[in-house]
């Protein structure tokens, strides 16, 4: 049998929209993010700038090897980054000491920063959980009171830790020490503990820390999305099973971008749908990955949890919303590809999302309400 050509035509059409409509995002969904033309990245290693390192008793370039891994918020109208920033003294990632440097925009691509870093290893009450490995990947959140609450990686080369630090204006900082340390009697004090989302709303056009059924929520974790609750910010109690094991909401899945790591990324966001939580997925490297990414490559996805209860997952992308497609996200000492999505910051009505680029760099993508949701293309299915 012939089919007619303006038959052939119609079903080509078809097939191409089915295709598309793949990579959109459900309505759920926050997106898509589109990378500033030329503007990328916006934040890059500086052999220049010196600090005094009261550890060492001698000058550093702090942020000489990589610049990576950002916090941001918004303060007096203009964004805020808080990025981390590796110096040489290692041979890899995890063996140089990491400190936060401080940047800061009125437009979001163009930063103007401090010559010296804001959070460091020091001799005070945490140089054993920091030192020598540092202070690693923050995430950062405002409450209505005008309070910035941080919650980064104490890494000392032994026990990735959770530390909580305040601030009033993103420079000065009072370190408050791990999360969980108070936490069911000390249990999970030991436990490795990194990347943490605190839940957040936007209030009067400010995003501002959220409370869930009266006390404060976070999501937590790198090998699974955890929980955790807290009535003061400063210590917390992770979600845990009726053994007293730690729960995990979701985990990571074979066959898709995020088989080998699901680690939270920037405050999750409450939304009319849900809690809605970005996060990162990183592809295994063997049997059982994704084969349409690179092996252990970082990709970006979304998760909703219901409004009732922020441990119940109701969606989750099935593909990734930004992935690593330009050189500097597939360059550096992260050669595998790498979009780790880490600061978002809402500012004069569009979405500002900052991320690592292959643990060298700091790159952005900008969301824009009024525009049409969709991905980033994504290759053909296998």
């Amino acid at each position: 049998m012939k089919i007619p050509r303006i038959l052939i035509a119609a079903l080509l059409v078809l097939g191409a929209s089915s295709v598309m409509a793949q990579h959109r995002l459900p309505a759920w969904a926050m997106g898509g993010f589109v990378r500033p033309e030329g503007r990328n990245p916006v934040i890059s290693p500086d052999s220049l700038n010196l600090f005094w390192c009261p550890m060492l008793g001698d000058s550093i370039a702090w942020e000489s090897n990589d610049t990576f891994n950002p916090a941001a918020a918004v303060k007096d109208g203009k964004i805020v980054l808080l990025y981390r920033a590796e110096d040489k003294s290692g041979v890899k990632i995890g063996h140089r000491t990491s400190r936060l440097g401080h940047a800061v925009s009125t437009d979001g691509v163009s930063f103007d920063r401090m010559k010296s870093p804001v959070m460091y290893p020091g001799e005070d009450s945490q140089k054993e959980n920091e030192w020598p490995g540092g202070c690693e990947d923050p995430r950062v959140a405002m409450t209505a009171e005008g309070l910035y609450v941080m919650l980064y990686t104490q890494w000392n080369r032994k026990v990735a830790r959770l530390g909580v630090a305040t601030s009033r204006d993103l420079i000065h900082w009072e370190k408050h020490g791990p999360a969980f340390q108070k936490a069911y009697g000390g249990k999970f004090h030991e436990t490795w503990s990194k990347s943490a989302s605190l839940v957040t709303e936007i209030v009067a056009g400010k995003q501002v820390i959220a409370k869930v059924n009266g006390r404060y929520f976070m999501y937590w974790g790198e090998r699974g999305i955890h929980g955790a609750w807290s009535d003061n910010l400063k210590d917390w109690e992770p979600v845990v099973d009726e053994k007293g094991n730690l729960r995990s909401f979701i985990r990571p899945r074979d066959g898709f971008f995020d088989s080998d790591l699901t680690e939270c990324g920037p405050p999750a966001i409450k939304t009319p749908a849900g809690y809605l939580l970005l996060y990162n997925g990183k592809n295994k490297s063997g049997a059982n990955r994704d084969v349409r990414f690179n092996a252990n490559a970082y990709c970006a996805g979304q998760v909703l949890f219901d409004l009732e209860d922020p441990t119940k997952p109701v969606g989750r992308l099935d593909a990734p919303f930004l992935r690593p497609m330009a050189p500097f996200e597939k360059s550096g000492q992260y050669k595998d590809g790498t979009v780790f999505i880490e600061g978002m910051a809402f500012h004069e009505g569009k979405w500002y999302l900052y991320y690592g680029c292959a643990d060298s760099k700091v790159g952005v993508a900008v969301f824009d309400p009024s525009q049409p949701a969709a991905a980033d293309p994504l290759p053909e299915a296998p």
